[in-house]
């Protein structure tokens, strides 16, 4: 779950923005430049987003702002497609010199569910900002989101969050060029909702040069944590990381067994693998190979694989993501 809005964004606290009439002075506001401007168009009872954005471009400075935040976009109505955000973000890229930030979609669950966002094919916003340094997408729409190959120069930090990430779209970013892209997140989440990406998917991403100033790489939320892990424990990117992410998925003992036999992970500033399905013992060997080094590692949210009796086949197995519907 998806339980709150983000309260900051590239270091800018949030100013929450859903129309000419929330606005009681203008002169009020704060700079430009000076949040983060969430955009959204009141969640059930506001206006149509695309009015909402042209109020704003027009009340704020649009020239100096530096980061959006795109909320629910489908006001009164039934969850819409995104499309008309998305060619209303395109359209005002020339009065948005300043913008470097960007995160479609701050919806938290009690609006609408992750997997459930109607998304579309993100890239041409990517390419219509070619100064934008932070892009963040969430939600997949069940097969809805698209994203093509792209070279960008100046992207500096990319993050798909979805309860089911296609192959397709790993694919796509593994085939990007993205020579300064330094943050890479990933939540591939399950193949119920869309999550069929494999680690041959991934291989573009996990060899070295091909984001040359990559630093930090989450691969996470995902129903094959440990066959990532694995994949991850030879991976020739991770000697370019200082922090890697596998959380929120279903990693195990394989998994972390995987990981602490292969390359040294000393090296790195923090290794997350928070909600997983590691016994006592594999949590404290973690923990004792990385940390007299420096390494933080979380372990936190520790889970319980669930043991369900079935008459028919017997008793099976199941592990959960944090996040998939």
């Amino acid at each position: 779950m998806i339980g709150n809005y983000l309260d900051s964004f590239i270091g800018l606290p949030v100013s929450h923005f859903s129309g000419a009439d929330s606005v009681a002075d203008v002169t009020d506001l704060p700079s430009a430049d000076s949040v983060a401007w969430r955009i959204d168009s009141g969640w059930n009872d506001g206006n149509p987003f695309t009015e909402v954005w042209t109020e704003f471009l027009d009340i704020v400075a649009a020239d100096r702002v530096r980061a959006v935040i795109v909320g629910s976009w489908w006001g009164s109505e039934d969850y819409s497609t995104v499309r008309p955000v998305l060619d209303a973000l395109i359209a005002s890229a020339d009065r948005l010199p300043a913008l470097r930030a960007l995160f479609l979609a701050d919806v938290m669950s009690e609006e609408c569910e992750l997997s459930w966002l109607p998304m579309d094919d993100v890239t041409p916003v990517l390419e219509a900002y070619p100064l934008l340094e932070e892009f963040t997408v969430r939600g997949c729409g069940m097969g809805d989101l698209a994203f093509r190959p792209v070279r960008h120069e100046r992207l500096r930090s990319l993050r798909f969050e979805s309860g089911g990430l296609p192959g397709e779209i790993v694919r796509a970013v593994g085939a990007s060029e993205l020579p300064r892209l330094e943050h890479l997140a990933l939540w591939l989440g399950v193949e119920q909702y869309g999550g069929d990406a494999t680690v041959a998917d991934l291989a573009p991403i996990l060899t070295s040069g091909r984001f040359p100033a990559l630093r930090h790489l989450g691969l996470q939320d995902s129903e094959i944590q440990d066959e990532i892990a694995a994949a991850v424990a030879s991976a020739p990117v991770v000697a370019q990381l200082t922090s890697l992410d596998l959380s929120m998925g279903t990693l195990g003992d394989e998994g972390a067994a995987a990981l602490l036999d292969g390359q040294p992970l000393t090296h790195l500033d923090r290794l997350d693998l928070h909600h997983h399905y590691l016994s006592d013992a594999m949590t404290r060997r973690v923990c004792d190979a990385l940390a007299p080094s420096g390494v933080e590692v979380d372990v936190s949210e520790q889970e319980e694989t669930e043991i369900w009796d079935d008459l028919s086949d017997g008793e099976e197995e199941f592990r959960f993501v944090a996040v998939s519907e």
